[in-house]
């Protein structure tokens, strides 16, 4: 096994003082922004509580999992499977993937809405685990603990304390655009505009997306981001077969400017030169005022719009693609 500019953690105990306190985003050359924390003026005139949580709690889960056929791939085929959320499984010829795996019914007090795509038990044997940052709905310890089998797991900087000790054989942080290679597959941390702090105190913790790179293929998992100016950077630095979009929870709580919405994820796609656009993060949890069937109906009227809906791949939770 072959590892390019890839840091093994060191435990918990032995994390440096000043490593914690070390302030986000590290400042390398295209590196992301943290967004402004602050809510904006006037969000406490809607109520989260009583307009999307409670009724969220009588809602009943749609969706049920299916058995998927994984399909047969060629030397130069990808195939995606879409968990929910922004989880999914990459494959390739001989080597499986899974991003921000998240198997949860809740989310602390939020409510899963829709059934994950596929039982965790009928996963294939994974080889690599990606986590975009330590948010709740990205690194769920439980999801983790169950599908470690002594592979390794990459996360970005300041992130690997949360993961060890799970099951992993190794865990490797990557600052923004250092790579971590495996056989045929080399990982590259790419700048996103979002946070990372898992609680309040711990502002410090990375966050980014992900170019995968598998035989000849390039995959974009762009983590949890608002539009920024980087996707042309990333574009420029790699040719982008699929790019794996989020377009939900762009209608906040606290009116921050922390996720796209569908436009916006359009436009993102159009920076970053990609052939084909699948779009996720939505339909799971309500984390934000917008209805859930919303991102998707705005995503495909924005995109007919401009002449590119056949960029658009819509996929339905637990049914794999070939691309």
């Amino acid at each position: 096994m072959d590892h390019l500019s890839s840091k093994k953690t060191k435990p918990a105990k032995d994390r440096s003082k000043a490593a914690r306190k070390e302030a986000t985003p590290r400042k390398t050359a295209g590196a992301g922004k943290k967004v402004g924390l602050k809510p904006v003026q006037g969000w406490h005139k809607r109520n989260f509580v009583t307009e999307v949580l409670i009724p969220s709690l009588f809602t009943r889960r749609s969706g049920e999992p299916t058995a998927p056929l994984f399909p047969t791939l060629g030397e130069a085929q990808i195939g995606l499977t879409w968990i929910g959320h922004a989880s999914f499984l990459v494959q390739s010829q001989g080597t499986n993937l899974l991003v921000d795996p998240n198997w949860a019914k809740w989310l602390k007090v939020i409510k899963r809405i829709r059934k994950p795509g596929l039982e965790i038990n009928d996963l294939p044997s994974i080889d690599i685990v990606l986590v975009t940052h330590a948010h709740f709905d990205h690194l769920d310890r439980r999801t983790l603990r169950k599908v470690a089998e002594g592979q390794p797991i990459i996360v970005p900087f300041e992130v690997g304390n949360l993961v060890q000790g799970l099951g992993f054989h190794s865990v490797h942080e990557l600052d923004y655009w250092n790579q971590f290679s495996s056989g045929p597959v080399r990982i590259t941390l790419t700048p996103c505009h979002h946070w990372g702090a898992r609680m309040l105190h711990d502002s410090h913790r990375g966050f980014g997306g992900y170019i995968i790179e598998m035989n000849g293929r390039t995959i974009y998992h762009c983590g949890d981001t608002a539009y920024f100016d980087g996707f042309k950077e990333i574009g420029k630095r790699f040719a982008i077969d699929i790019a794996l979009l989020p377009i939900g929870a762009y209608d906040p709580p606290s009116g921050r400017d922390v996720h796209m919405n569908p436009e916006e994820a359009l436009q993102a796609f159009q920076d970053l030169g990609a052939k084909q656009m699948v779009p996720m993060h939505y339909g799971s949890f309500r984390l934000s005022f917008e209805p859930p069937d919303e991102p998707l109906e705005r995503l495909l009227a924005a995109a007919k719009k401009r002449g590119i809906e056949n960029c658009i791949s819509v996929m339905i939770e637990g049914q794999p693609l070939v691309f």
